[in-house]
């Protein structure tokens, strides 16, 4: 549990440093782009200074080419030299291609207009001239930057991500299929001589209870190891009775219970309904979910397993009268190593889980949980 709350922990500060990252980025760049744009603006006014130095200018033809010098070395920011009736005096650094319509100067000049306010080149007694001009590629290409940035960050880190729990992912089943088939052989060479032991039993003393019980002991731990086996490769379904299968694990589960536990079941879909299953497989989930719904019930009280479905899915509720599951702790429970047990291994949800979820295409989750009423687990599959 300590894992799970500690990882839960990791990627809340992992969250805020990644906002913390995107932020900063974010205001250093707009903090440039502000530099960047009072900067274009006093050029914009040197502009203007200098187109009005040109026309008043007497000076020799070096001062001249000086500022014409100055006004040729603007290469970055597009402006528009216009009179105060709109008519465009001249212009520089628009797409060449594009000034071969008519048309783009005035719509520059238009847009320029409704977005900023001019540079005013003022000539006296009521002469004027404006300069408009707009961003420079190079800041607008600044201030989409972050933004991309960010965007081909977070592209990256999902494609890690997913990749890296594709991964542990596959890891994860490897493991579970390697332990599976070690658990099952590890079962199988006891069970063996403990059948071999009954059967001498019974030989010797066919009078003697001994040899049954211990022929219902080997059957389970058979029954166990066939488990084991089949959840350490694919599972073959086929088309079993629900209602038997389930009615199956309830008899075992009421033979080994205090008799203060209370199961019932509530058939609402037709007796001979048949659907495509594993039947040791989920007799082992039925048996693991109410497994733990008696843990929660501290050995007294009630389950009820209730059925619905239609053409597509059955629908199977299994509702105990337990404590309840804290709602930190209803997505956990179906992880690996998850336990409230002091002597848990936190594998019975997980491994119902894998059965469900990997084998039946199904779903297997916390439906509701409360203190005072109880858990209810739900499970759904396909009918088909």
């Amino acid at each position: 549990m300590d894992i799970y709350r500690r990882k839960t922990v990791w990627k809340f500060l992992l969250l805020i440093f990644a906002v913390i990252i995107g932020v900063g980025s974010l205001l250093y760049t707009q903090a440039l782009v502000n530099d960047l744009k009072n900067e274009e603006r006093e050029k914009a006014e040197l502009l203007a200074r200098t187109w009005r130095m040109l026309i008043d200018s007497n000076e020799d033809e070096e001062y001249i080419g000086f500022l014409f010098s100055i006004i040729e070395n603007n290469t970055t920011i597009p402006v528009i030299l216009a009179d105060e009736n709109d008519n465009i005096i001249g212009y520089h650094n628009f797409d060449s291609l594009k000034l071969k319509d008519p048309a783009y100067l005035g719509g520059q000049l238009k847009r320029l207009k409704e977005k900023s306010d001019p540079v005013i080149v003022d000539f006296g007694e009521g002469f004027r001239n404006y300069i408009y001009y707009k961003d420079s590629i190079i800041l607008t290409r600044l201030i989409y930057y972050p933004y991309v940035q960010l965007a081909v960050i977070i592209m990256f880190i999902l494609i890690a991500y997913v990749a890296f729990s594709m991964s542990r992912k596959a890891e994860q089943n490897s493991v579970w299929v390697g332990m599976s088939k070690e658990t099952a052989h590890q079962l199988g060479t006891p069970t063996s001589s403990l059948s071999a032991l009954s059967e001498l039993i019974s030989s010797r003393y066919p009078d003697t209870s001994i040899a049954e019980e211990l022929n219902r002991d080997v059957e389970r731990l058979e029954k166990i190891t066939e488990r084991f086996s089949k959840i350490g490769s694919v599972p073959e379904l086929r088309n079993e009775n629900i209602l038997s299968i389930i009615n199956s694990s309830l008899r075992y589960l009421r033979l080994r219970s205090s008799s203060r536990i209370n199961f019932s079941i509530r058939p609402n879909i037709p007796e001979d309904t048949l659907i495509p299953l594993n039947a040791p497989l989920f007799e082992w989930v039925i048996e693991n979910v109410c497994k733990n719904s008696i843990d929660a019930m501290n050995g007294e009280g009630n389950i009820v397993i209730t059925l619905t479905g239609n053409y597509e899915q059955l629908i199977i509720d299994i509702a105990d009268t337990g404590k309840g599951i804290p709602k930190s702790a209803q997505k956990n429970i179906f992880k690996p190593g998850y336990t409230t047990k002091a002597r848990g291994w936190g594998l019975g949800l997980s491994l119902s889980q894998r059965i469900i979820e990997l084998f039946h295409k199904g779903k297997i989750f916390v439906k509701s949980s409360d203190p005072s009423r109880g858990t209810v687990i739900r499970i759904i599959l396909k009918t088909e």
